[in-house]
């Protein structure tokens, strides 16, 4: 090899085979570059993307809806394909069920739901302190023009919406959430929800690599470019030419560029460990500032569809006295499971969500605790008899070295910090201003973070910084 790296000879290192890690590495072989690697701890692609097989087709563990249109590369990739169908408005029809079985009626469901949708901040002059703070205001500050409903009804609502809004951020509670990040975050207009049928978002990892969609372990471009099983143990970037990187097996591998996908809650416990020397301190505050929260899932298969032929799903509302009751018992995990809905394109399943500091206890009870748990709650909640279930899966996200957690946001702490994706992002470059080691993944997206379409973005920014600079040189 020559002492100068071209496209041709220059050796990329890819940590991770998620959705950024498989962009970044299909980009730069579109733009030329032929030495491109990914290492991958698990032993399967995808990161937090994972379909995997249930019930009659598939479910997704991880990532499950493309969220939007317009400036979303998740939707651009597949638009003209017939993967996608429109979720619309089938799922917002969920009861709001109170824990004594009594059914919200709709004409109170709607005024709350209306005063809460008001509630969130839409614009600049409203950027200090939590979004807890503000929903919480304006939501009381809207029904006071609204037609009167029964307060204790109305905060066991918004207490649900909270922790459907936590779902959206991955964080335990709404006032740990930056309002600035709120409104920095730029949601993509059109369909919210577009849904992937019976393919499951692998779908999009499968587009990417040009693979086969009919053959499940065919990679595409990527065939013979990714190492499976492959947990690393330390980046050493000490040498001013080369990347020395060490697997956990003890095998050695050098790369001049190396591109970090791994998770932010993979940089939080291991980058004291992982990098040699020690990370910039502006990328530690980072890294130590920014979120990574646990959104869990549950997902139920039944002989047949146990809902009556009317319900969409349920999202759960505690009376005070019970929720006191439920704090007090080993079961009191079950608070942050919010609710439930059926699954498009899978009749005869059920899937639920849990949020927080409860979804990580939850990861560690035993799967027939937890089943037990969820049997409990139906009967507590709904006004019909649940059946068992004929088999169950659930989520694990935190528990899992390789992840830590399921998605990032930024909280008051992270602005408290003056810090944010942007420093997360900034690559480690060496004098003359060659990259050296770069950093990919949500958690390094400005506006898009917590997404596939923020992943990808990434992966295609850090493969388009490495690109730029062979460019850059040869026209030097």
């Amino acid at each position: 090899m020559s002492a100068t790296p071209t496209k041709q000879t220059a050796r990329i290192v890819i940590i991770g085979a998620g959705a950024a890690g498989i962009a970044a590495a299909t980009r730069l072989l579109a733009q030329g570059f032929k030495q491109v690697c990914i290492l991958e701890a698990e032993n399967r692609i995808g990161g937090r993307i994972n379909t995997v097989a249930f019930g009659d087709s598939v479910v997704d563990k991880g990532a499950q809806w493309c969220h939007g249109e317009e400036g979303n590369v998740v939707y651009e990739l597949v638009k003209q394909t017939k993967l996608l169908d429109r979720t619309g408005d089938v799922l917002k029809a969920v009861k709001f069920v109170r824990s004594n079985r009594q059914i919200l009626e709709d004409e109170v469901a709607y005024v709350l739901g209306s005063a809460i949708e008001s509630a969130w901040p839409t614009g600049p002059e409203e950027t200090n302190g939590s979004l807890g703070d503000h929903v919480s205001v304006n939501y009381w500050r809207g029904l006071e023009q609204a037609p009167p409903v029964d307060r204790e009804i109305a905060t066991e609502l918004l207490e649900s919406m909270k922790k459907l809004r936590c779902s959206y951020t991955a964080s335990d509670h709404l006032f740990m959430v930056s309002k600035r990040a709120h409104l920095e975050f730029h949601n993509c207009p059109g369909e919210f929800m577009w849904n992937w049928q019976d393919k499951g978002y692998r779908t999009i990892l499968k587009t990417l690599m040009q693979a086969k969609l009919s053959e499940p372990e065919h990679l595409g471009v990527l065939q013979d470019k990714i190492q499976l099983a492959k947990p690393l143990a330390e980046i050493d970037y000490t040498q001013p030419k080369l990347v020395k990187l060490r697997c956990w097996n003890g095998e050695l591998i050098t790369a001049d560029h190396v591109i970090c996908t791994v998770s932010l809650g993979v940089l939080k416990a291991q980058h004291e460990q992982l990098f040699k020397p020690a990370l910039p301190a502006a990328k530690v505050r980072a890294i130590k500032g920014l979120h990574l929260g646990t959104v869990n899932k549950f997902f139920l298969e039944y002989e047949s569809q146990p809902l009556p032929d009317d319900w969409v799903g349920a999202n759960f509302l505690w009376l005070t006295e019970d929720l006191a009751e439920l704090r007090g018992s080993e079961r009191f995990w079950l608070e942050s499971v919010f609710g439930f809905h059926r699954v498009l394109h899978q009749p005869r399943l059920l899937q639920a969500w849990i949020i927080g500091e409860h979804a990580r206890h939850m990861e560690t009870l035993s799967e027939q605790e937890v089943l037990d748990g969820l049997q409990w709650l139906f009967r507590k909640f709904l006004p019909f008899n649940m059946p068992q279930p004929q088999a169950f899966i659930r989520t694990q996200w935190h528990s899992n070295p390789n992840f830590r957690g399921s998605y990032s946001s930024r909280t008051n702490y992270t602005d408290e910090l003056r810090t944010g994706p942007w420093d997360l992002e900034t690559p480690l470059l060496d004098e003359a201003g060659r990259p050296r080691v770069q950093f990919a993944g949500e958690a390094t997206n400005k506006h898009h973070h917590s997404s596939v379409h923020g992943a990808i973005e990434t992966g295609w920014r850090e493969a388009d910084r490495l690109n730029q600079y062979y460019n850059a040189r040869n026209a030097q």
